[in-house]
């Protein structure tokens, strides 16, 4: 089995100039690749060779934008066209050694049609002072996945678990948490899947690949997950490996018991396990396409904001992107500076524009520094 590789800790030194590739959906979508665009370019400025975007041609819908255009069946087509597309326009960029998509909030249903075909993971570590907790969502298979039949009245929902699939999420999530921890503490995965409903067969999958990879594999019901996190807390390094009918719940919940931040501010990864896709990276905001929001310039820039630091650091050659970016956030909150949505009165270019000029940009990889040029006099 192919495993896509991990992410490394800092940006290596590049040769050639990256291409970042860039999805937009409808609603504040537009707005949302501006500001990544805008920062993205500023965080990478002294990259030696610069930074590409490449930017599909499509405008995906939101599902408010698919609402207005008619019946279940324009709707329907007008999904799988979507999905069609943006899956053409990720594998195009894996085929072309693209590393990362930023992708802004489209259609769920066209969306995870997507992460089915290209096998997805979204990968979020939250930490607070004293814990860490690894959550990998199994995007890739589940209830959330599947095609429908539609009759007079009735929509049929067909979707597949595979112990394949199971397998290479359950060894991604170990690699990964084996990079994030690399001191080796780890104790267990623990599952939350509705488990009860397959006969036994995730049960059988998961024990057998515990005794394969000589670590405990707990798989537990969602509810009981929920019960265990509320009686016991978090201990720490959790890594938790859980399909999306509790993931897509719980995660907000967990950034709330962690104190980590709001929905709004969060960005995450999906990490593509597809052998085909080389381990594609996908960086979205938490919150979604915010419609009412569009054209209004008062969308929170803060997660694109830092998925840009993300992607400059870890695949434009510019480390310390994060920490800058950071620093220049804390800055802004510091002042006040904020959108509506966290209280504030600041219109999202205008939280962009304090955010750059706050921004100490750091020297990108490959740079020379004054002291290498005097060096090489």
């Amino acid at each position: 089995m192919t495993r896509p590789q991990v992410p490394a800790p800092g940006a290596p030194l590049r040769t050639s100039k990256p291409v970042i590739g860039l999805a937009v959906g409808r609603g504040t979508g537009p707005e949302v690749a501006d500001v990544f665009e805008q920062v993205l370019g500023v965080l990478t400025a002294r990259h030696p060779h610069g930074v590409a975007i490449e930017r599909s041609p499509r405008l995906y819908h939101s599902y408010v934008s698919l609402r207005a255009e008619g019946d279940v069946a324009r709707i329907r087509a007008l999904t799988a066209e979507d999905a069609d597309h943006y899956e053409r326009f990720c594998r195009s960029r894996a085929e072309q050694g693209t590393e990362a998509v930023f992708r802004t909030a489209v259609n769920a249903q066209s969306l995870y049609l997507v992460r089915q075909r290209l096998r997805t993971v979204k990968v979020d570590l939250l930490t607070d002072a004293a814990r860490s907790l690894l959550l990998v969502r199994d995007q890739a298979q589940g209830f959330y996945t599947g095609d429908n039949r539609h009759s007079p009245g009735e929509v049929v929902r067909t979707m597949a678990f595979s112990q394949e699939i199971t397998e290479a999420v359950i060894t991604y999530a170990l690699q990964r948490a084996r990079h994030e921890w690399p001191d080796g503490h780890l104790d267990r995965i623990v599952m939350a899947y509705k488990f009860h409903l397959l006969d036994g067969a995730l049960d059988a999958w998961a024990a057998e690949l515990a005794d394969r990879l000589g670590i405990r594999i707990d798989l537990f019901q969602p509810d009981t997950v929920n019960r265990n996190l509320i009686t016991h807390g978090l201990p720490d390094r959790t890594l938790i490996v859980a399909g999306n009918e509790w993931a897509d719940i719980m995660h907000v919940m967990l950034l709330d018991r962690f104190g980590t931040d709001r929905q709004e501010n969060r960005c995450t990864e999906n990490v593509c396990l597809d052998p085909g896709m080389a381990g594609l990276v996908e960086y979205q905001t938490v919150h979604g396409s915010a419609d009412d929001l569009a054209g209004q310039d008062r969308v929170n820039p803060v997660a694109t904001i830092r998925a840009a630091a993300l992607v400059a650091e870890r695949h434009a050659g510019c480390p310390g992107a994060v920490r800058a970016t950071e620093s220049a956030l804390r800055t802004l909150d510091e002042r006040g500076v904020r959108t509506p949505d966290l209280g504030g009165r600041h219109s999202t270019t205008a939280v962009v524009d304090a955010l750059l000029d706050s921004l100490d940009v750091p020297e990108a990889a490959g740079t020379p520094t004054d002291a290498t040029l005097v060096g090489g006099l």
